[in-house]
């Protein structure tokens, strides 16, 4: 996946204040504001994939990876109708497949993914997608992301699902130093208590979207400024050099 927040400092894309100079138990109270911030500004905030139940969710989430969510669920309200349950996508022409994931990219690689997704999910857990997620990662294309995504969201189990906009916003945010998913879950799950991790994620995930801009963040109307390290410091885009 291409992270465009790792290409340069100088890129504001990439921009995030130096770590807050504080104590665990200061960043974790900070993280406490700001999550209620959160939920003042969002209160509303959804998973953005249409789905039913757990395995559509499931298999939109693996058809994200570097695709836009309304063009997934343009795609999956033609999928899902043709093929709605594990058993039927298992046994689905593999040509029909990718023709209509086709629009979402990667298409034979996702398609095949799917698929062996929905077989593994058949033929080890009696066509019920799985709500554990020692169970989730093994299926394949799920990691620790999509696997969270349906914990939380099609489960109502705590999940972090750490994607580019939490990422990017949590690094501004100071509240985590590491570049790994893995390593910034971690950071938070230890900032906030389990029952917040889904509505943070959730709501952590617009406000990159409709604020905190990869290029250019409205620093100007965030609600989260007051607690952000980073807030008005981006530096503006370099400009390109006129033609002679």
């Amino acid at each position: 996946m291409d992270d465009p927040e790792a290409r340069g400092l100088h890129d504001p894309r990439s921009y995030r204040a130096p770590m807050p100079t504080e104590s665990h138990d200061a960043r974790r109270q900070r993280a406490a504001r700001i999550a209620k911030r959160l939920a003042r500004a969002y209160p509303d905030a959804r998973c953005a994939l249409a789905h039913r139940n757990a395995f559509e969710l499931l298999i939109a989430t693996i058809l994200s990876a570097q695709c836009t969510d309304a063009k997934v669920n343009e795609v999956t309200a033609v999928l899902f109708p043709k093929y709605p349950t594990a058993r039927a996508l298992a046994a689905a022409d593999a040509a029909d497949v990718e023709a209509i994931v086709r629009p979402t990219g990667f298409y034979r690689q996702k398609a095949k993914s799917i698929q062996a997704a929905a077989r593994e999910i058949v033929a080890r857990f009696g066509g019920e997608t799985p709500r554990a997620l020692e169970d989730l990662i093994t299926l394949r294309g799920v990691a620790r992301k999509t696997a969270n995504v349906v914990r939380g969201v099609a489960f109502g189990e705590p999940g972090l699902a750490i994607d580019t906009h939490m990422q990017r916003v949590n690094r501004r945010l100071g509240l985590v130093r590491g570049e790994d998913p893995d390593a910034i879950e971690e950071d938070l799950a230890a900032l906030l208590p389990p029952r917040e991790w889904t509505a943070y994620t959730l709501r952590t995930i617009h406000h990159g979207r409709v604020c905190c801009d990869a290029k250019k963040p409205r620093c100007e109307a965030c609600p989260l400024a007051e607690e952000c390290p980073s807030a008005g410091k981006a530096p503006a885009p370099a400009k390109k050099a006129a033609r002679r």
